[in-house]
């Protein structure tokens, strides 16, 4: 069995959970079982609606949580019905906006909220208990109650002091009791007194042996848990992001990535590590050397694939002066620099049109920019989408990011054959783009500035509109794609961990 452990998901997942739907799909590809290992909380959403959104099969799935107890990850199928049979009243009125329900006791103060599963079903996802104007208590369901928050009053807020976690039956798994940053698991025949302990009991109780291995994607605050009970097992480190800090290095000493530094020091334990491109594997084996002394065994494994080149549909083609952009709209990822420079072009190629797709935290102030630019005509927010059969109804990939491990959109955009404009940064950009060829590498540096970047995108675009040719530049990307098909990638992967 391979078991891969991360940390959080959410509806606006990042390239690392991206990328590890993608492994899935190579395991399963190579029919090798594959377990997906998650141990952050999750008290706003059903971990399993996350998961099955961007990929996963359920029986792929482990959370940290829920590893303890009989329940299975499932969708939430509790319903409003189930949950008023276990009322001394159950008739008790509720009203409802969107999501969210109240039914209001009666004493005054006392109230429940219900959340549910969407807008218009029944599926209740939790429900809150306040007592007297205070939360006491919050249950958490998917085909059950799978465990139950405690909630006292301290400093006029609700403090969260106790989490039971429940089998199916209703008997209790185990306990999380807290106080304040602190934590202490009881079970019925122990104690783990921190969240790395209960991370290091489940690695043991998976009952590991060399026949098993490890893939570990993020390691903060889990990877010594892990690194020290799992046993026989071979074991790998994903490395998602750049590994070093350039500004803090010199000939003597090196700044590790501080999500990797660890792991690093590790190395003696380390099986594999996995990069996604050559250029990082490389780099990474010559700092080893220089600043380490030895060398840790490194592959490059591009962290998705593509089942097949895309083309357009031959009667509609490209959409003419079209530009099309992916990524979650966060600020490291510079959509507001790509907004700036197509307001500036517009003048020169007054055809042409962007179309962002992604969810993130920096919507509005995206939103804004646009009206302030007066671009809502040719700009848009098109949300999170399936990516698959969009790219190549486009002419342009545009990039603002300054750093990409590998950049998976980077790789769909080549593999429907779009030219890409981005920046000479490591280590994607130079991975997909071949300057002057399938599209324009713009140089950076640390004192570049805003408006020298967004100039650089501006001129790209612009030059890729009036002078390239573009079917060549198209056919070059298709070419750059091929070597990321999945049955290549599935070789890769069958090597690492035959």
């Amino acid at each position: 069995m391979i078991y891969n452990f991360n940390l959080g998901i959410g509806w606006a997942s990042s390239g690392v959970e991206y990328a590890q739907v993608y492994r899935a799909r190579m395991f399963r590809g190579i029919d090798a079982p594959a377990k997906f290992v998650f141990t952050d909380m999750f008290p706003q959403e059903n971990i399993e609606h996350y998961t099955r959104r961007i990929g996963f099969e359920d029986e792929e799935i482990i959370w940290l949580y829920t590893f303890f107890t009989d329940f299975k990850i499932a969708p939430v199928t509790y319903t409003l019905a189930d949950f008023r049979q276990t009322l001394a009243i159950p008739e008790v009125p509720m009203q409802r906006s969107g999501k969210i329900g109240r039914m209001v006791g009666a004493q005054g103060g006392d109230f429940l909220t219900l959340y549910f599963a969407d807008e218009r079903s029944e599926r209740l996802h939790r429900v809150e208990y306040v007592s007297r104007g205070f939360l006491i208590r919050k249950d958490y369901f998917t085909y059950g109650r799978v465990y139950s928050e405690y909630y006292a009053p301290l400093d006029g807020k609700a403090h969260l002091y106790l989490r039971r976690f429940f089998n199916t039956d209703g008997t209790t798994a185990y306990e999380e009791i807290i106080d304040g940053g602190d934590v202490m698991y009881r079970f019925p025949d122990q104690l783990l007194y921190s969240k790395e302990a209960l991370v290091g009991y489940m690695v043991r109780s998976l009952g590991l042996t060399a026949s098993d291995t490890v893939i570990i994607d993020r390691t903060t605050g889990i990877g010594q848990a892990i690194l020290q009970n799992c046993g026989t097992a071979k074991t790998g480190i994903v490395v998602h992001a750049d590994h070093y800090s350039a500004g803090s290095t010199d000939e003597n000493q090196i700044l590790w990535n501080n999500y990797y530094e660890y792991a690093f020091d590790m190395i003696r334990h380390i099986d594999f590590f996995v990069t996604s491109t050559d250029a990082q594997r490389d780099k990474m084996l010559s700092q080893f050397k220089q600043y380490v002394g030895e060398a840790p065994n490194i592959v490059t494994i591009p962290v998705g694939s593509l089942d097949k080149l895309r083309r357009p549909d031959p009667k509609k083609g490209r959409k003419p002066f079209s530009i099309v952009t992916a990524s979650r709209l966060a600020t490291e990822k510079h959509i507001d620099w790509i907004i700036e420079a197509c307001a500036a072009a517009k003048a020169e190629i007054p055809e042409m049109t962007l179309d962002i797709y992604g969810a993130g935290s920096e919507y509005n102030a995206l939103v804004q920019l646009i009206w302030e630019k007066g671009a809502d005509g040719y700009i848009r927010l098109m949300g999170q989408h399936d990516m698959t059969d969009v790219y190549q109804n486009y002419a342009l990939y545009l990039s603002g990011s300054t750093s990409e491990g590998f950049g998976l959109s980077l790789m769909e955009a080549v593999g429907s054959g779009l030219p890409i404009v981005g920046f000479d940064v490591p280590y994607g950009n130079p991975t997909f783009i071949d300057d002057g060829r399938n599209g324009y590498l713009i140089p950076v540096d640390a004192r570049t500035s805003v408006q020298a970047h967004i100039e650089g995108l501006r001129d790209r675009l612009v030059r890729f509109f009036k002078t390239a040719d573009q079917p060549a530049f198209q056919a070059h990307a298709y070419a750059i794609a091929a070597a990321y098909l999945t049955e290549k990638v599935e070789q890769r992967w069958k090597s690492v961990i035959a």
